[in-house]
């Protein structure tokens, strides 16, 4: 009897080993061969002892401020910008409205649509030989495409901006009006009969509720575009650049003895991410309460 007990609470365990098994030996093996080349360590290119000379050059390079501000930067503001306009959008989609459906529908279709298929939609409507260009151009309201504003490979990263709010918007929008619809109104409700205003029913009643949805989705918005690298480089300037995209150019260059650096790079990225999210988890905290 207790065998079969003990082999019971083994038996998904032993299920899901095979799948940990191999997310951990990947993960692992990724991570250990990454921070040994970082390290110093490469024996394909004669590299056979561990040094922090890799990390000192990094650190010191005059280009890594930079980088770091314009990687925070592009990364906080699409958090902040995309979760000001999630929370609006799911508290109006929560409302049943004709044709809400279909609104709701709309709204989530950016999130299975790619990364890249966004930037270069978004290359083709806001460049100045683009879209919106030529549609106010042919109106009058711009004597010539060229006085269109220049919204990519520019140094505010607006078209970088565009991409990552129509992306992530959604996704953390959906998630806020999961969790509206699930608590109801019945508490908003009681707070009215009390005499709260509309502010205050959500200041003080939604806003608590849905606050641990808004903290878990905006950090996962913000560890992934701070760690991304793909629509930086190709609507980013060359200079600066993100940390991410210049750990990728130098782990792209033919010259190996350029890898130790790209993945020292890797590692400060992560260690700097990591810091930031557990900052703002306890700044956010504090602020909703």
């Amino acid at each position: 009897m207790r065998r079969r007990e003990w082999l019971e609470r083994l038996k998904i365990p032993l299920m899901l080993a095979p799948a940990f098994l191999v997310l951990i030996v990947l993960f692992s093996g990724g991570l250990v061969v990454g921070l040994g080349q970082s390290l110093g360590y490469m024996p394909v290119i004669g590299l056979n002892e561990f040094t922090l000379h890799h990390y000192a050059d990094v650190l010191t390079n005059s280009n890594f401020l930079q980088s770091l501000w314009v990687t925070f930067y592009i990364a906080f503001t699409s958090t902040l910008l995309s979760t000001v306009i999630a929370i609006p959008c799911a508290l109006v989609l929560r409302q049943a409205f004709k044709g809400s459906r279909f609104a709701t529908f709309i709204f989530q279709v950016p999130i299975p649509i790619p990364h890249l298929v966004v930037a270069f939609g978004i290359v083709a409507l806001v460049t100045q030989s683009g879209v919106m260009a030529r549609v106010l151009a042919s109106i009058g309201l711009l004597s010539e495409p060229g006085q269109f504003p220049v919204m990519v490979f520019d140094r505010a990263g607006v078209a970088i901006q565009m991409v990552y709010l129509w992306k992530e918007a959604p996704f953390i929008g959906l998630v806020v009006l999961a969790v509206l619809r699930s608590v109801g109104t019945e508490y908003e409700e009681l707070a009215q009969t009390l005499g709260a205003n509309r502010w205050q029913r959500f200041r003080y009643v939604l806003l608590p509720m849905i606050a641990p949805a808004i903290l878990s989705t905006s950090i996962i918005v913000f560890a992934f575009v701070f760690a991304s690298y793909e629509i930086p480089l190709l609507l980013g300037v060359r200079f600066p650049t993100t940390l991410p995209v210049w750990a990728f150019q130098l782990y792209q260059d033919p010259d190996l003895s350029l890898r130790p650096p790209a993945m020292a790079i890797s590692v400060i990225l992560t260690i700097i991410s990591i810091m930031f999210l557990i900052t703002y988890r306890r700044v956010a905290r504090y602020a909703i309460k």
